[in-house]
């Protein structure tokens, strides 16, 4: 990574010339979303935070950038043949929607798999999606078969210079708005993103660090530039830079001109995308939260430092968003599961509800288990699911539970 001065743009696959150029090639088609300073993370982290909100897209994710950069130097005939590519995600949906805009027949390759709601949001934007392969490589694949066939455009997620040169206006617009940013943040799935703001930030007069997040499930571009080897793979929230393969490309800009790259778990990236939520009042999908998970993760690293990060898409799941905000509420101590042991005799259920009372705590459900237990066979299990005002408030519940000689143990989160 980053240790010498940057080489000689030439030797890149992609300029600041070329983000420029981009930048007003798809001026006034894509949203110039905001960068706002946030007090509240600031605070958090110890950090200056500005927020990029590329999550309020059109198609609600930066790469409508490069999708769209890449369309507008199609010629004629490529456009009226129309393109391809093997998507899933954000991708296809923002090569879907500028294709439709500007007429050019738009091919998707899904695998089998792919999420019903995936699919109709991406026809729905006037695609036609094909689903082949029980993989993303084998859709992939299929898609590359295609487009001999077909005699389409195949354009690539990331590993294409008008994709880079796109998604680098992200941060032509960052600096704009704030100049006095030192260090970027930015998630790598295939490396895109990161590689088009990376070469806008050595472009400039001054020194600007840029610093990758990938999840620690997927630290392909990690293990490519560190030579190690860890296994990718994993549900990770962070979908969209679940990638097992970077590009050759990006990954040669990113050796150039990335200055480090940090892994971040899951538990961190549940929290980014909760606090996104509940401070910014926004919605970010577990990738788009990936900057903030490393500034949680980081703190000694970035403490100081004016940093200005991406949420660069916000396609979640209504349902998994959901899970993640509840886990959260867990986790900080609102939200609770407690396993108490009691006697099976009357009134043992009204005995500790009472204690419930007295300490104001609301009981949300509650289960008896009599059979599947090891207690003996006049012993109950009781698990109480309830809501508390913070963790002080449920350490003051499980004292006062005790005090009454209960046998009484909290059920964590992994």
């Amino acid at each position: 990574m980053a240790t010498n001065p940057a080489p000689a743009e030439h030797l890149l696959p992609v300029s600041y010339a070329d983000v420029q150029a981009a930048a007003m090639r798809i001026k006034g088609a894509v949203v110039r979303t905001p960068t706002l300073h946030s007090k509240t993370l600031s605070e958090l982290t110890g950090a200056r935070v500005f927020v990029k909100f590329e999550n309020l897209q059109f198609t609600a994710a930066y790469k409508e950038r490069g999708a769209l950069n890449t369309l507008l130097q199609l010629d004629e005939a490529a456009r009226a043949k129309g393109v391809i590519a093997a998507s899933a995600g954000n991708h296809a949906q923002g090569l879907a929607y500028h294709g439709n805009r500007l007429g050019v027949p738009v091919t998707i390759v899904m695998p089998r798999l792919t999420p019903t709601v995936k699919v109709m949001q991406t026809e729905s934007h006037g695609a036609t999606v094909i689903l082949e392969g029980e993989t993303f490589d084998a859709a992939y694949e299929y898609a590359r078969q295609l487009e001999g066939e077909r005699d389409l455009t195949f354009v690539h997620p990331f590993d294409d210079p008008r994709i880079i040169a796109g998604q680098g206006t992200v941060a032509l617009e960052m600096l704009e708005d704030v100049p006095e940013l030192d260090t970027l943040v930015v998630p790598i799935g295939g490396g895109g993103l990161i590689s088009g703001m990376a070469t806008v930030a050595r472009a400039q007069s001054r020194e600007i660090q840029v610093i990758g997040v990938q999840a620690e499930l997927y630290p392909s571009m990690y293990n490519r530039l560190r030579g190690t080897h860890m296994a990718c793979g994993g549900d990770t929230l962070a979908e969209g830079i679940a990638v097992k393969q970077p590009g050759g490309l990006t990954a040669q800009v990113v050796e150039a001109l990335v200055d480090d790259i940090v892994l971040v778990g899951e538990r961190r990236l549940e929290e980014a995308v909760s606090l996104l939520l509940q401070i910014e009042k926004t919605v970010a999908e577990g990738a788009g939260a990936a900057g903030l998970a490393a500034l949680l993760a980081f703190r000694e690293k970035f403490r100081g430092r004016t940093i200005g990060i991406v949420i660069c898409g916000g396609n979640i799941d209504t349902r998994l968003l959901a899970n993640v905000l509840l886990r959260d509420l867990a986790r900080s101590g609102r939200l609770a599961r407690l396993r108490i042991r009691l006697q099976d005799r009357p009134g043992a259920l009204f005995q500790v509800a009472r204690i419930f009372d007295q300490e104001r705590v609301n009981i949300l459900e509650l289960s008896h288990q009599r059979i599947f237990t090891n207690l003996p066979a006049k012993g109950l299990s009781l698990d109480v699911e309830c809501e508390t005002r913070d963790r002080a408030h449920l350490d003051r519940l499980l004292a006062a539970l005790r005090q009454d000689n209960y046998e009484v143990n909290l059920v964590e989160l992994a």
